[in-house]
């Protein structure tokens, strides 16, 4: 188990270090100059001369070979430091720890709330012993899948807003204002865990361990939730672990609709004004969040099935 945890600790730095690299060249690839962007932006007396172009370049090491600022760069970054926003001077770090507590709030409800809504229609779409109103509880994920995130926003804060002001629209009011753009990340989640759950209870429902356990009297309830489910989970599972990073990512969309700050205002302002360190920053942390909890997910997996944990002990990994 420790060989496994510690392959799996090596893949993650792997992961982390393959989306730094590929964050980093592409934005050096990207039109325009950042350098000058920020100096035509943030200079009140208008455009700055090349001389002074020339000194920002060299400040912020722009003047160099691409792969001599991405080595230092690189280095900087293994020890914490992903520079200084070139839009306001602040490091990175700063910038990213102001805007993240925001952010985590919306995510840390939308993810359990994805998940509770998805295994909530899935269990009842399978239980349900009427074939049409199975088919059609089946059918709702797919419908779902195809909402885009700002869409299903601009709906919700139409109708429990304006229509039904229950609701306030825009800003950081407190938990009321919380609702509405956690529902906004979590619905198109949802449906997602939905489909990919009553898939697996279906699969789940004809094997013959669970008819053996129907001919031994075992209740819908009992062979649903106690059989069949915790093996149906385990794809699920794999599910949530993949939304919690698309959550961060979706949050980009869902905090400029209902004005939230928070990441997504940070990366909007820092795409706006070429801010590369600032992006970088932010696409590091979207990947660290996503590799660290699909690294809890792989850990679960033993857990809920004594297959993987025997297959787990035996790997030479």
């Amino acid at each position: 188990m420790r060989r496994y945890v510690a392959w799996r600790l090596a893949q993650t730095a792997g992961v982390l270090w393959g989306a730094y690299t590929l964050t980093f060249f592409l934005l050096d690839l990207l039109p325009g100059d950042p350098v000058a962007a920020m100096a035509g932006t943030g200079s009140d007396s208008g455009p700055v001369g090349q001389r002074r172009l020339d000194e920002l370049r060299a400040q912020y090491g722009f003047d160099e070979p691409v792969l001599v600022r991405y080595a230092s760069s690189l280095g900087r970054a293994l020890h914490g430091d992903f520079g200084n926003s070139l839009a306001t001077g602040r490091p990175v770090t700063d910038i990213l720890s102001d805007a993240l507590p925001p952010t985590l709030q919306l995510t840390g409800v939308a993810l359990p709330l994805a998940a509770l809504l998805g295994g909530g229609l899935a269990l009842t779409a399978t239980s349900v012993p009427r074939r049409r109103l199975r088919n059609l509880l089946l059918s709702v994920p797919a419908v779902g899948i195809s909402l885009p995130s700002f869409w299903v926003g601009l709906m919700l804060v139409q109708l429990f807003a304006f229509r039904v002001p229950l609701f306030p629209a825009f800003g950081d009011g407190g938990p009321a204002g919380l609702v509405l753009p956690s529902l906004t990340l979590a619905l198109p989640a949802a449906v997602l865990v939905a489909q990919v759950l009553s898939k697996s209870l279906l699969t789940e429902l004809g094997t013959p361990y669970v008819h053996t356990a129907r001919a031994k009297g075992a209740g819908r309830a009992r062979v649903q939730f106690h059989h069949a489910l915790r093996n149906a989970s385990l794809p699920a599972l794999t599910v949530v672990g993949v939304l919690a990073g698309q959550l961060t990512a979706n949050a980009v969309v869902v905090e400029n609709v209902f004005s939230r700050h928070g990441l997504g205002r940070v990366t909007t302002d820092a795409v706006t004004v070429q801010d590369v360190p600032v992006v970088q920053g932010v696409v590091v942390f979207g990947a660290l969040v996503f590799v660290l909890v699909n690294l809890l997910v792989d850990l679960v997996y033993p857990l809920l099935d004594q297959r993987i944990a025997v297959s787990v002990r035996r790997s030479p990994a």
